[in-house]
């Protein structure tokens, strides 16, 4: 190269505050040229899988690291030649505060980088980085059984696997003096995108600030009539991280599997261990006939306004949380220890336990006090979507205010669940079974359920915790309450 010089791209912090992360999977190798966007590795923190586009054209040099290895955050990970000079100094420190953008690179290009990619957690500034291009999960299906069982609830079959389809190489930017014209969009939105073979530079967006939104690649795929199926295609997989075997040949070989602790389950232990010992915990339990909320559940199923959205027991169960929480407020609140004071948040973002193979996630529906039954179909079925690609994003697992974990879908009748740090209640749901029940003075089968409210003492007393869980239990019993108490 003519004038080169070699820039290194160092880890960045992509959950506001994390300290490192692990290099899962190296897309480009030595020698390699890369273009300004192209997804280069994909990193695990302690909050989700994430795919980091390299900020500059040129061509690899080095890999510092080879995958499996945990970096700190601010390390160097690869080595780049560009040509004519430096490359963006912003991108090369992202957890410290970024400088001023070279005046040259300012007057080339001064509101190409204004909107923000969820994901990414940063303030807003005026240097951004681009638009990142999409490369295949390959923990997506993996990971999709596991996670449209734990939301879904109860007897959904998993999807079947996708035909294998061929890698699609990344797209050349059509003029690297016009990176703005980059369309914006989300990454489950990207990889939809590529996997159903559609070029988002023809798509009108519909979303804030210019993001193209899943309906509005779908809207281009009806349009075109594609046969394609909206799933991730399949790629050849890095091996899985071991896991304890059944199989009883495994123990004639084999006495121990040790298994590295790092990334999401490395954070969720601490985070349990911390909640645990932190949060004098306190938990209630309630067994509830919810024959009429199945059958409300049917219902629903054939209502033209729930049409195309997912309808299950969660649904109603969420709902009949948010209508507990409206009629006793205080349950919904955290302790502030450094200042001594209970903070009583006056909004619900309500969280969604998932297992997952990379470990238990918790990603919350944001605003889900301000939703109507249908809102709240439609962002839970966003919320499954989205884990079952593997592509939660760190900002979709923050600020949580309450929790519900559906240990049902394993069997299991309840549980003493452990609060989500920084929240003061889980609400734990158990299998919903035909059980013999005296209903109307006689012993009928009904359907019935357990439900267990965890919630941290400091905060909320006996009183409170039972009036919750006891309106849980009665909207459950007698969803009509939906109508007289919402």
């Amino acid at each position: 190269m003519t004038n080169a010089s070699v820039r290194e791209f160092k880890m960045p912090d992509v959950g506001e505050g994390l300290t490192e992360a692990e290099i899962l999977k190296w897309y480009v190798q030595p020698g390699d040229t890369v273009t300004d966007g192209q997804v280069v590795c994909e990193v695990e923190t302690a909050k989700a899988a994430v795919e980091l586009p390299i900020p500059y054209d040129g061509v690899v040099r080095a890999l510092h690291f080879p995958e499996g290895t945990t970096v700190d955050v601010g390390t160097s990970i690869i080595a780049v030649e560009v040509a004519g000079g430096a490359a963006p100094a912003q991108e090369e420190a992202p957890a410290a505060p970024a400088p001023a953008a070279e005046p040259e690179q300012s007057a080339e290009q001064p509101a190409a980088r204004q909107p923000v990619l969820v994901g990414y957690g940063v303030a807003t500034s005026s240097t951004r980085r681009r638009p990142r291009k999409q490369a295949q999960d390959p923990a997506a299906q993996q990971a999709a059984s596991a996670v449209q069982s734990e939301l879904n609830g109860h007897g959904a079959a998993p999807a079947a696997p996708p035909a294998p389809a061929a890698p699609v190489a990344p797209a050349a930017p059509a003029s690297s003096a016009a990176p703005a014209q980059r369309p914006l969009a989300k990454p489950p939105v990207r990889k939809l995108a590529k996997d159903l073979g559609v070029d988002l530079a023809t798509i009108t967006p519909t979303g804030p600030d210019g993001v193209i939104t899943r309906d509005d690649v779908h809207a281009a795929v009806a349009a075109a009539q594609a046969p394609q199926q909206a799933a991730p295609a399949a790629q050849p997989a890095a091996p899985a991280a071991p896991t304890p075997s059944a199989a009883p040949a495994s123990y004639d070989s084999v006495r121990e599997t040790r298994i590295p602790v790092k990334g999401v389950r490395k954070a969720t232990a601490a985070a349990m261990v911390g909640s645990a010992f932190t949060a004098p915990h306190v938990t209630e339990f309630v067994t509830v006939d919810v024959t009429r909320t199945m059958k409300l559940v049917e219902e629903l199923k054939q209502d033209k306004e729930f049409a195309g959205l997912r309808v299950n027991p969660l649904l109603l169960i969420a709902k009949a949380l948010l209508v507990a929480i409206r009629r006793n407020p205080d349950i919904n609140a955290s302790w502030d220890e450094a200042a001594q004071e209970i903070v009583v948040k006056h909004y619900v973002n309500l969280g969604i336990a998932a297992a997952t193979p990379r470990g238990l996630i918790v990603p919350n529906i944001k605003d889900a006090h301000a939703k109507t039954l249908p809102e709240l179909a439609a962002s839970l079925g966003e919320l499954v979507s989205t884990a079952r690609e593997g592509r939660t994003s760190p900002s979709a697992m923050q600020g949580g205010t309450v929790t519900i974990t559906n240990v049902g879908v394993f069997g299991v009748d309840t549980g003493t669940p452990i609060l989500n740090p920084g929240e003061s209640a889980i609400l734990a749901v158990g299998a919903i079974k035909l059980q013999p029940w005296v209903h109307k003075g006689k012993v009928k089968p009904r359907q019935v359920t357990t439900l267990a409210l965890s919630f941290d003492h400091r905060l909320v007393d006996g009183e409170l915790g039972s009036k919750v869980l006891a309106d849980v239990a009665a909207v459950l019993e007698q969803p009509k309450r939906l109508i007289t108490w919402a």
